[in-house]
């Protein structure tokens, strides 16, 4: 005989067990709806930020990748010229370098203790004319000195150029994020972020700026001295025909100069000498007049 209250409690535990499953079930339907919900902000989340990667990309290939074949180099030279007219070989200096599309820059004249002018002179002009106003610019007189460097600056002007393409892409992000803000802490904040980078910007820019500047236009430094006259007055040293005439009327002329001198030098003792002598001469014929035979009678 079945005990009847066996039958009871295996209905009790089965009831329990059906509760507890459920319960179970919810909870998991939960925190799957949780879990769901999480993944859709974070898949959200990428996708924005897949957009602005496929945007900041989108720009990006948009821009011309920089010419990494072509070679970026400074060119510099310093030049020392003797020449005989100095304005005249700046007035040279000047027309060569703006007939070659370029200009002049600081110019400074002085003069030293002998008299001589010496002029040193800045001229900028492309760098397909370099080669050509070098050339021009010696050959004016005589080369003392000359002086010339090349530097290669291809890497850094490629480094400066990223970096303004990212420097300017990221302003345009932090200027989005701007125009989206609603909150007055995020306005603010956003604002210095921006003043920030516009001013890397400006520096980079500045950067690329001179560099393109200094790669574009070389630069020579022209130093112009005056010819010493010393070996011109060399060549005189043989007399002419000319020159002989000259240097014997001069000398005549001199001779006569020094016999009037002397004349006039010594004509009051000329005249002293001849009133003694006229005086002495009175003298001596007084004292022979009475030995005469006439004068005893």
């Amino acid at each position: 005989m079945r005990h009847p209250v066996r039958p009871a409690l295996a209905g009790l535990l089965l009831a329990t067990a059906l509760v507890l499953t459920g319960c179970s079930a919810n909870d998991a339907s939960d925190s799957g709806s949780a879990s769901n919900a999480k993944a859709g902000v974070n898949s959200a989340a990428k996708e924005a930020a897949g957009s602005a990667g496929a945007k900041d990309s989108g720009s990006g290939t948009g821009r011309t990748a920089p010419d990494l074949t072509v070679n970026r180099i400074i060119r510099t030279a310093s030049l020392t010229v003797q020449v005989k007219d100095v304005p005249k070989a700046l007035d040279a200096a000047r027309t060569t370098a703006e007939d070659a599309g370029g200009y002049v820059g600081n110019e400074t004249t002085t003069r030293d203790s002998g008299g001589r002018e010496r002029t040193r002179v800045v001229l900028r002009v492309p760098v397909d004319k370099y080669d050509e106003v070098l050339t021009g610019l010696q050959g004016a007189g005589k080369l003392i000195d000359r002086t010339a460097k090349a530097q290669d600056v291809t890497d850094q002007v490629v480094d400066v150029d990223s970096r303004v393409a990212s420097q300017r892409a990221s302003v345009a992000r932090i200027r989005e994020l701007m125009d989206r803000a609603t909150k007055l802490g995020d306005v603010v904040t956003l604002e210095g972020e921006l003043s920030s980078r516009e001013a890397d910007l400006e520096s980079l820019l500045a950067q690329q700026a001179s560099l393109k500047d200094r790669t574009s236009m070389a630069t020579i430094t022209l130093s112009l001295t005056q010819t010493p006259v010393k070996k011109a007055a060399a060549k005189d040293d043989s007399p002419g025909f000319v020159d002989a005439v000259s240097g014997g009327w001069h000398v005549f002329v001199t001779m006569l100069r020094w016999i009037a001198l002397a004349l006039g030098a010594a004509l009051p003792f000329a005249a002293l000498a001849a009133v003694a002598a006229l005086l002495w001469w009175k003298v001596v014929r007084r004292r022979r007049a009475p030995a005469q035979p006439g004068s005893e009678t």
